[in-house]
């Protein structure tokens, strides 16, 4: 609740964490080529930035975090409608029936939490209105963000029937050529950057160091995401 908008720290952070154990482990630091051609990674990569970097602004436009978890859940539901359009796919009924009820979930609490906004004591007749918009405009993005994913997902499935399965090469590159584009955030990261050095400071267990909490917090993220 203090820092609502350090998405981008932290998904940079990701990034930077990957990358560079990806540097060194799968690209046995530059000397290993790519068995998937780069240039698919090149379009691979510019789906995976912006999903990341629209989930990220989500939160900066009303959306409360249960219901941005919520909504990412709805990836099944993406994934399969991409699926039924672009690969022609079928499904069982029970499959059908599965995405329908998460499908009822999401919009029970997306639902909810449209009620919130609008009632939300706290803000002026004038204020109103504009919370829901912009509430809307989150919700957009949000969707935006899922359908993108999905594609992503589609495309990348289509390079591994092509050139074989290299989980580990796809997650370095994906994680490795976005960097140059955190560039652009970069007020926004070394704003909240000075914001995590501010924190409390927190004795780490075990080792008797002593970082900002919101740093501790940032390296255990990076960490348990990996």
């Amino acid at each position: 609740r203090e820092f609502p908008g350090c998405g981008n720290i932290v998904t940079f952070s990701q990034f930077l964490f990957i990358a560079v154990e990806g540097f060194i482990f799968e690209a046995d630091f530059g000397r290993k080529r790519p068995a998937i051609p780069i240039r698919n990674y090149f379009i691979m990569v510019a789906m995976f930035f912006t999903v990341s970097v629209v989930n990220n602004y989500a939160l900066n436009l009303n959306i409360a975090m249960p219901l941005h978890m919520i909504f990412r859940s709805g990836s099944l539901i993406a994934s399969m409608a991409l699926g039924i359009i672009i690969l022609k796919k079928r499904y069982s009924v029970s499959k059908y029936t599965s995405i329908a009820l998460v499908s009822l979930g999401i919009f029970t609490c997306t639902l909810m939490s449209a009620k919130q906004v609008a009632s939300d004591s706290s803000l002026s007749q004038e204020d109103g209105p504009q919370a829901f918009l912009w509430w809307l405009l989150g919700i957009a993005a949000l969707t935006f963000a899922l359908l993108m994913s999905a594609r992503m997902g589609i495309f990348q499935e289509t390079l591994y029937q092509k050139f074989g399965k290299h989980s580990k090469e796809a997650l370095f590159y994906n994680h490795a050529l976005p960097l140059p584009g955190f560039l652009l955030l970069a007020p926004n990261i070394f704003q909240h950057a000075v914001l995590f050095s501010q924190s409390e400071p927190f004795q780490v267990p075990g080792i008797g160091l002593t970082l900002p909490i919101m740093w501790f917090y940032l390296l255990m993220n990076v960490i348990t995401q990996y």
